[in-house]
């Protein structure tokens, strides 16, 4: 089943940013992952969160979005990102598709 990575991230230093999102989507890539957001047009509908740009990915199962979360080859860009910005990131199992 698969399993989804979503982020919200507020950074200050847009030019330097890019070099991250170089990074990391080399090691979404190399581990299965596949974006399905990445910024545009928002619109808070209810509740008093403000996001800044959200990305959403991917990953066959909620164990693949771990290993690459946690895995050597994003380790570099995981700290670019984090000295770079805000972040609020989750990992949440996507089985769970019925109502």
């Amino acid at each position: 089943m698969p399993a989804y990575v979503i982020v919200d991230v507020d950074t200050k230093y847009p030019q330097e940013y890019e070099h991250y999102k170089e990074m990391a989507q080399k090691t979404v890539a190399q581990y299965g992952g596949r974006y399905l957001v990445r910024g545009g047009q928002m619109n808070v509908l209810e509740g008093s969160w403000q996001p800044t740009r959200i990305v959403v990915v991917e990953f066959d199962s909620y164990e693949k979005a771990h290993e690459w979360w946690n895995s050597v080859e994003y380790a570099p860009a995981k700290a670019l990102r984090q000295r770079l910005s805000t972040t609020h990131l989750l990992i949440v199992d996507g089985y769970n598709t019925t109502f």
